[in-house]
């Protein structure tokens, strides 16, 4: 089972979340992107002004190098930091995945990551079936754990079918699947089979790339509780037990996105935003990949 409880951490009063290996993870982090989701300044702003340990990137981003600059200029020392990244499907496969992720690390400037991710069920493999690329690619990260080049591993955008299969062919279940989550696309099957299998739901795209900000409802909950859209979406989404990693490279926009934690949002309100789910992605759609 998840639990949930305060941070020791000066930094941010940001609960966090147990993994299935003792690890706890911060339920709230800054996600990072491509096609201008990168800001060097925004990086800087979390880590220093708005006390932000826990950073989400991806090698499909193209970001890793300059934000490993950015840890490395903010001063935090890397034990405070929660540092994930994922593997592009292009990169799958066993000696291609401990490759790639020795070369994220170089990139980042680390010596270890706190998460390791593969990105998408997909795979790019040609030759070989989607499951044959996932098991062995899965296998790699389990050794990659072992040798304490990882923390923790996990998938992102997995469906209960992909990680059946991975629990059928044994060894380590994912510590987290990240998977987008926002009041419209609310995977709750996905959500309960984590849950039931321990492994920790983290949801990105949390204000479904500002779609959810002019909603009338969440506008209405925002006047109600004197808070803005975008902290009504992020609220609801941690009281929903979800590691939340918006996106931002506005400080302004950052430093709102992390004053969630002084408020909660009433049962009827959450129950009300329960029913916004109408199943649009703004983001990739694993649905048909096998």
């Amino acid at each position: 089972m998840v639990t949930i409880f305060s941070s020791s951490s000066a930094a941010l009063s940001c609960p966090t979340v147990s993994l299935s290996n003792g690890l706890n993870i911060p339920i709230l982090g800054l996600g990072t992107s491509h096609n201008g989701g990168y800001s060097h300044e925004a990086v800087l702003y979390a880590l220093r002004e708005c006390g932000v340990r826990h950073i989400d990137t991806a090698k499909r981003y193209g970001c890793e190098e300059a934000l490993g600059k950015a840890m490395a200029d903010s001063g935090v020392p890397r034990e405070e930091l929660w540092l994930t990244t994922k593997l592009w499907p292009g990169d799958y496969g066993y000696q291609s995945a401990k490759q790639a992720c020795r070369a994220s690390c170089a990139r980042l400037g680390v010596d270890y990551l706190d998460l390791y991710l593969m990105h998408w069920p997909d795979c790019m493999v040609p030759g070989l079936s989607n499951s044959e690329i996932r098991a062995e690619t899965w296998r790699a990260l389990e050794d990659l754990c072992d040798e304490g080049l990882c923390r923790a591993i996990g998938v992102s955008n997995f469906l209960v079918r992909h990680l059946n299969e991975l629990k059928d062919i044994g060894g380590t279940v994912p510590h987290v699947n990240q998977v987008e989550f926002h009041p419209f696309q609310q995977p709750m099957e996905l959500v309960e089979y984590c849950q039931k299998e321990n492994i920790v739901f983290e949801g990105y795209c949390p204000l479904a790339k500002g779609q959810a900000l002019t909603h009338p409802l969440i506008l209405q909950l925002a006047q109600k509780y004197g808070r803005n859209a975008s902290q009504i979406c992020i609220r609801w989404s941690i009281q929903n037990g979800v590691v939340t990693i918006p996106k931002s490279t506005k400080p302004e926009r950052i430093r709102e996105n992390c004053q969630v934690f002084g408020f909660r949002l009433d049962d009827s309100d959450m129950a009300s935003l329960s029913v916004l789910h109408d199943g649009r992605h703004v983001s990739w759609d694993p649905t048909h990949v096998e």
